[in-house]
């Protein structure tokens, strides 16, 4: 299998345009729900995943679906077992036990089939640095039955004005837009992206978060790897957080952070001292705690209102007010428990 690995399905129908490159779909995520389900079968069904290296234990019983047309994150400290479930997902690794379905075909017994359906970006690839960009592309689309208009690729990723440049003249973000014109060059209907932005300036993460946006909208569904909780809350309809191999939440990024996060947070310096019981006695507030002269509680529901009208009750003003909403790295961090092993670490009992 090369690199970096593709797919179309040739009888799509009324989805294609010049080069092979697919039209538009529709894409509404709903702030705070779940991404609704189609009639249709899923694209990537995963049930009881296991795989181990030696004693290590690094996916353990991972199941998930992923619907048409969707981002998809995957979520995890360093050595989680997120590139692991990928690959598996991909057909570069064979899992212990469970199973795997990707467009209804089994990655291992299938492989060659999903080759030409599945691109994927690898989180640490060598290309050639003698290439071009342009030969480099080149390259790839040859090893393909019916690959993407290299020049379209090549366009659309705005890497026109360095087609000739060699490899190693690349910037950090051109490489990246070079990795995902090689994922994108067999014409996927799936594509798997593994830590793409990890070590890009923050213009050039912005830029390639807009380039994941017009892939989604062309009709892929797409498998993102990441531990950049902003490029998760950017970027994906539902996020599926691994620790340890093991999943423990899938939801929207704001159901995450809704559910899991912590609430909300509000920070308030008193007009005079109080006793705290004013407002740890309310149902809106699970936490008060003192920052020097400030006062921050933090709950659920209507906590600003039900904290200002408390301390009114009792002749408090609240001044200098700062509300902040829960995050999906608010969530991340109560979901994923320290360990005094590093996750390489971690092995069966």
């Amino acid at each position: 299998m090369p690199l970096l690995s593709e797919g179309r399905e040739p009888d799509r129908k009324n989805r294609h345009l010049k080069g092979g490159v697919m039209a538009p779909v529709v894409h509404t995520p709903q702030s705070g729900e779940v991404a609704s389900r189609s009639s249709a079968p899923p694209v990537i069904e995963v049930s009881g995943l296991r795989k181990s290296y030696g004693s290590t234990l690094a996916v353990n019983d991972v199941s998930l679906e992923i619907e048409e047309g969707e981002i998809f994150g995957i979520l995890g400290p360093n050595g989680a077992g997120k590139t692991t479930t990928v690959e598996c997902i991909s057909g570069l690794r064979k899992p212990d036990s469970g199973t795997i379905s990707v467009l209804g075909l089994d990655p291992q017994r299938d492989r060659a089939v999903l080759r030409e359906r599945v691109g994927v970006q690898l989180q640490e690839g060598t290309l050639r640095p003698q290439l071009t960009v342009a030969e480099t592309v080149h390259l790839f689309a040859s090893f393909y039955a019916q690959p993407a208009d290299t020049e379209e690729l090549i366009d659309m990723l705005g890497l026109s004005p360095k087609r000739n440049t060699y490899y190693r003249r690349l910037s950090g973000g051109q490489k990246q837009r070079l990795s995902i014109a090689l994922a994108l060059v067999g014409n996927p209907q799936v594509a798997i992206l593994d830590e793409l932005t990890t070590g890009l300036d923050p213009q050039a993460r912005r830029e390639t978060w807009r380039l994941i946006e017009t892939i989604r909208d062309r009709g892929i569904t797409i498998v993102l790897v990441t531990h950049f909780m902003d490029e998760a809350e950017r970027l994906c309809n539902r996020v599926a957080v691994i620790d340890s191999g093991q999943i423990v939440a899938l939801d929207t990024p704001v159901g995450l952070a809704e559910r899991e996060g912590g609430g909300n947070h509000m920070r308030f310096r008193p007009s005079k001292p109080f006793d705290d019981r004013v407002l740890a006695d309310l149902a809106e507030v699970d936490r008060v705690e003192h920052e020097g002269p400030r006062v921050a509680a933090s709950g659920t529901g209507e906590l600003l209102n039900a904290v200002v009208r408390s301390l009114a009750a009792v002749g408090v003003e609240a001044l200098e007010v700062q509300l902040e909403s829960a995050t999906l790295e608010d969530a991340f961090l109560r979901l994923v428990q320290p360990s005094s092993k590093s996750p390489e670490e971690v092995t069966t009992p």
